[in-house]
């Protein structure tokens, strides 16, 4: 008797020692599939609202590089580009083409899964010099529905504008 007894306790010793069975691991697999599905798309909701209000920060602040260049360049008027009112800080001076106000990862026009443009540009004709007088400021998500949600759009007014389905038909105005 108290052999088979003192093997017993060997053998429960051993099986304790091996580590988890099958049916252990597979509950716990569960438990982390479970909590991934509750998870990743709370994540991915934050990303784009996180990319969302990047994209309003960075249409504030063209607008107010626009604002900048009007009163540094006031024969050219506003900016057409992005280009233009970036540029390199180490290429010489500012100029109307190279103004150096805007930083640049806006000058590249992508951004936080937004694609930045300037249309739209109203220019007036005075003594053989163009003046640009207004303009559109788009921030359009590149993946609509990944990336972004929403486009966002501005003008000269500073009103920020946006399209719920991501087109560019902004016509919602921004509670700011």
């Amino acid at each position: 008797m108290k052999r088979t007894s003192l093997f017993s306790r060997r053998q429960q010793a051993f099986r304790r020692a091996n580590g988890f069975t099958l049916m252990e691991l597979l509950i716990v697999m569960a438990i982390i599939t479970v909590l991934m599905l509750i998870a990743i798309p709370s994540y991915l909701n934050y990303v784009r609202l996180a990319n969302e209000t990047s994209a309003v920060k960075s249409i504030q602040t063209i607008s107010q590089a626009q604002t900048q260049f009007s009163m540094q360049y006031p024969v050219s008027g506003y900016s057409c580009t992005l280009t233009a009112l970036g540029g390199d800080p180490h290429s010489g001076p500012p100029s109307a083409t190279n103004a150096e106000i805007l930083p640049p990862d806006l000058t590249s026009g992508i951004k936080s899964g937004y694609q930045f443009t300037i249309s739209n540009c109203v220019k007036n004709s005075n003594n053989g010099n163009d003046r640009v007088t207004g303009f559109t400021i788009t921030a359009q998500p590149i993946t609509v529905g990944k990336t972004g949600n929403r486009t966002f759009c501005s003008d000269e007014s500073g009103l920020i504008k946006f399209d719920p389905t991501g087109g560019t038909n902004c016509t919602q105005s921004l509670g700011q």
